[in-house]
């Protein structure tokens, strides 16, 4: 029976998008959010679409319990900020790899925080 870090793994490996759910900060409900991501190793990368302004970055920082489902997969996460410039852009030009530059520059409006999850 695979693990479900491998049934993740998969999961990510199928899919473009994955689903995160966060903690509201203020109302303390659930929220789920699609979002864009890069795997590699045993990490999840994200960008939040407005930078530090994205809502469920601002979530993150209050509570980094964060949920991933991906391909009928899922598991329970904690969420770790990345405000380093230069990791940001190494995974800004991730992202541009697998989603395309045009992509990128239309839908992220502010690049300055990304979001690392370990997968255990």
């Amino acid at each position: 029976m695979p693990t479900q870090n491998e049934g993740l793994k998969e999961g990510l490996s199928q899919s473009r998008e994955i689903e995160i759910e966060v903690v509201g900060r203020k109302s303390g409900r659930s929220v789920s959010i699609p979002v864009w991501f890069v795997a590699e190793d045993n990490k999840i990368e994200l960008l939040p679409v407005q930078g530090s302004d994205t809502q469920w970055y601002k979530n993150v920082l209050e509570n980094p319990a964060i949920h991933i489902k991906a391909g009928g997969a899922e598991g329970k996460f904690d969420a770790v900020p990345v405000a380093d410039a230069q990791a940001v852009s190494s995974l800004a030009d991730k992202f541009r790899a697998k989603y395309g530059a045009g992509d990128v520059k239309k839908y992220y409006s502010k690049l300055d925080v990304a979001v690392l999850v370990k997968l255990h």
